[in-house]
């Protein structure tokens, strides 16, 4: 018998729609996979040769739990350089991907019934961690009419004795959005009222960003004692797959990070640390023609879906995702398949276009579908004329 904990926990619904997508082109079907949160690009030369030189070197040994010493102190020079972020060392936990920072840090904060705030859409696994950690998730709800941004009355009206960490995530997984310093600011004034709600900062879109300044809410001195910035390098440097995130937070709750990933994985993959240092030492105009060719396909896609009936557009402002609302096509049938919500969308278009997307459900706005432009030119455009061949 498996435990309640297992059994409460909801699949990843990016990560099921990939497997799906795969058993599919297993069995010879032509899918195009716009489904997962990745970069199309190849790791940067200099990282790979970084990598190499670790293993000439002879890292092979375990490595701190919180980190190597100078990939902590690379990181904090990242911080203050591109941030404006004092960050010690001794502030910083190295882990094994952001998707463990968050991890790390729900399981040292939240106790059983503390409510977590997520603004919606969030990223799929935001809920499921907070499940993990028994605590409750409280969506606060946005539109595409409001560039899925909540208010900061939202934000207030939302707040309870019981809440204890509210989850932000600019640029955004799925939508795009940006909030603006002036946004950000806003709804610092709600959480300055509450001293004892946390806030965690999910920065790791923050280099994929089409010239809307990024702004860290640690930045705002009032918040910065109960923040905790999660960034990595899996999206702006293509090394998903090396799987290297890390905080910077008070020093109490960085400690309390290390504790629990020492009991778990202890320290990240030595080399790729080492590969890591590289990356967040790096200029962004080492990953300028990246973030570049994303703003292109974001051009194109966007003119491609525009020309579809039925699909309600905005234009995100970073990551490479758009957002669309499909709600026109709730309760029609189409090929003998009745669209009740998103998630009977998501699976139309994979079972009568042979496209994998992901439905919107899983990041808390049930009315969209994430499609991702993380993929060739080729690709996209061969997507969007099979789903609007499948929606005519």
């Amino acid at each position: 018998m498996l435990s309640d904990r297992i059994n409460s926990l909801p699949a990843s619904a990016t990560l099921a729609m990939a497997a799906k997508a795969r058993e599919l082109k297993s069995q010879g079907v032509d899918i195009i996979g716009l489904s997962l949160g990745e970069p199309d690009f190849n790791t940067p030369e200099f990282i790979k040769d970084a990598a190499i030189q670790a293993v000439k070197d002879n890292y092979n040994s375990y490595s701190p739990v919180d980190g190597y010493a100078d990939l902590k102190e690379a990181i904090c020079n990242k911080f203050k350089r591109d941030n404006g972020l004092d960050y010690k060392p001794s502030q910083v936990v190295v882990s094994t991907g952001a998707k463990q920072s968050i991890a790390n840090l729900c399981m040292v904060l939240l106790n059983p019934g503390d409510e977590v705030l997520l603004p919606a859409p969030y990223w799929v696994s935001y809920s499921a961690i907070a499940t993990l950690a028994e605590a409750k998730s409280i969506i606060i709800p946005s539109s595409i009419e409001t560039d899925f941004k909540i208010t900061p009355e939202q934000l207030e009206a939302a707040i309870t004795p019981k809440t204890k960490l509210v989850m932000f995530n600019s640029p955004n997984n799925p939508s795009g959005t940006i909030y603006t310093e002036a946004e950000y600011r806003a709804l610092g004034k709600v959480l300055e009222k509450y001293p004892d709600i946390y806030i965690l900062s999910d920065e790791i879109y923050e280099l994929i960003n089409y010239g809307k300044p990024h702004f860290s809410i640690a930045a705002i001195p009032a918040l910065y004692d109960r923040t905790i910035t999660v960034n990595g390098v899996a999206k702006a440097f293509a090394m998903t797959g090396w799987r290297i995130g890390y905080i910077g937070a008070p020093e109490w709750i960085a400690k309390a990070c290390n504790k629990m990933q020492g009991q778990i994985t202890s320290g990240a993959n030595c080399i790729a640390q080492r590969a890591t240092i590289a990356a967040v030492n790096a200029p962004v105009s080492e990953i300028q023609y990246m973030v570049d060719e994303f703003k292109s396909r974001r051009t194109l896609i966007l003119n491609l879906l525009s020309k579809i009936p039925g699909l309600k557009l905005n234009e995100p402002d970073g990551a490479f995702y758009v957002f669309p609302d499909v709600s026109a096509y709730f309760g029609k049938t189409m090929k003998g398949k009745t669209i009740n919500d998103a998630n009977d969308f998501a699976l139309f278009l994979l079972e009568e276009a042979n496209v994998a997307t992901v439905t919107g459900d899983a990041f808390g706005n049930p009315d969209c579908i994430r499609i991702s432009y993380a993929a060739s030119v080729e690709n996209i455009k061969e997507a969007v004329k099979r789903i609007a061949n499948a929606l005519a």
